[in-house]
């Protein structure tokens, strides 16, 4: 189940990057049951820079490790993996993903270190190495420009749809391309970026450039995104950029380009993070709950996802039951000091049902259940307390999110 079409956009080719993908039985089913790939390699031209922001979890998969260690340095290749997160394994998931490093870059032709590796799955259980490493040159013979779609369906787990996105702008003349991917439906709370998210651009942009611009766009997408309240062990978004078009370098976090590049990436990662909440495990809505009249953005992202992440809220959304007294009591235990309920207004999209922290008086139940029947919703809260603001996209909880998560190792 998801919310909405959300079709696959055009996924424009990146000059410098090459994406193929395979089959490897990684999650051990039959073959002859099997409808898409479960590995997928990408590929980039030499003098490619690589910046990422991963998982916060104290419990970082081993993939994710090996990949922080890596970051500095010139990327040619990522390898990516469906099936097994390769977390929680110990020494052996460390040496298992510094292998697959070891297999990669003999086909890439470059040093381990270029290589980045990258697992989702199941918890706890031993990477199939030799699986995954025997498919390797299959999925490097499809290497191709255009198989963006081929390798977003390659990273999916419990997703219903392949997610991408992808923007090109002119600058002096040059055409600068950037396309990405994204996976993830469930444990999504991310505190960095998401589940997997990989965007590459043919702009050449420096390392220290391109971490910012990263660090900024990943939280005000994925970093404002919840289906469920769990941060994954494995959550990593990793923007390269081959320079491979006829743009100028960007050195510097200043300037007409810089700008430019920063808000199409900002785009293409709102796109994914977006897509990624319509798809959540189980959802039939899509909500945005936009937070204003904060004294800080910090208290705004507080009631925020106080509201997305109540049980009682999101059950009430997938009932299409328009019970606004949840929405206030998540409000009220948000933690929001010197809070005054009796300044506080909220609506379900353009229907106003709190007025200064009561029924409004315009609000029928007529009008509520209108909007609630509705596939997406906007929560929108005012705290009648400052200029801050704030917008989280979040899912309802259905009987299929239960059901999905209670036989994922099934």
């Amino acid at each position: 189940m998801a919310v909405g079409e959300f079709p696959l956009p055009t996924l424009h080719p990146v000059k410098g990057s090459l994406l193929g993908a395979t089959f490897a039985d990684i999650k051990g089913r039959n073959p002859a049951t099997v409808t898409r790939d479960d590995v997928v390699v990408m590929s980039f031209c030499e003098g490619s820079t690589a910046a990422g922001v991963f998982t916060k979890n104290a419990f970082c998969a081993a993939p994710v490790t090996v990949c922080k260690s890596h970051l500095g340095n010139s990327i040619r290749a990522l390898v990516i993996n469906a099936g097994n997160a390769n977390a929680c394994t110990g020494d052996q998931g460390l040496a298992d993903a510094q292998a697959t490093c070891t297999a990669m870059a003999k086909l890439a032709g470059c040093e381990e270190g270029q290589i980045m590796p990258f697992s989702t799955g199941v918890i706890g259980e031993p990477l199939p190495l030799s699986r995954l490493v025997s498919s390797l040159p299959a999925a490097w013979s499809t290497l191709d420009e255009s198989n963006w779609e081929r390798a977003a369906r390659g990273i999916m787990t419990t997703d219903t749809r392949p997610k991408g996105a992808s923007r090109q702008f002119d600058y002096l003349g040059c055409t600068i391309t950037i396309t990405g991917i994204s996976k993830g439906a469930g444990m999504i709370r991310p505190n960095m970026a998401t589940m997997l998210a990989y965007v590459v651009t043919d702009a050449a942009i420096a390392q220290p450039v391109l971490q910012k611009i990263l660090a900024q766009a990943a939280d005000k997408s994925f970093n404002r995104i919840t289906i469920d309240g769990d941060t994954s062990t494995n959550d990593s978004c990793i923007l390269v950029a081959t320079g491979a078009s006829d743009a100028p370098m960007v050195d510097d976090a200043s300037g007409e380009l810089y700008n430019l590049l920063a808000d199409h990436i900002q785009q293409v990662l709102t796109a994914l993070a977006q897509a990624i909440v319509a798809d959540g495990e189980g959802a039939t809505k899509l909500v945005t709950v936009q937070v204003e009249g904060g004294q800080t953005e910090k208290e705004c992202l507080r009631v925020a996802y106080s509201v997305a992440h109540s049980p009682l809220v999101k059950t009430a959304l997938f009932a299409c039951d328009p019970n606004w007294g949840r929405i206030v009591a998540a409000i009220g235990y948000a933690g929001v000091k010197g809070l005054d309920p009796n300044k506080v207004n909220v609506f379900l999209d353009d229907v106003q049902i709190v007025a200064n922290g009561c029924r409004a008086p315009s609000y029928s139940e007529e009008a509520g259940q209108q909007v609630m029947d509705r596939s997406e919703i906007t929560i929108g809260i005012n705290l009648g307390r400052g200029s801050a603001a704030e917008t989280v996209w979040t899912t309802d909880f259905s009987h299929d999110y239960v059901t999905i998560n209670a036989e994922y190792r099934t």
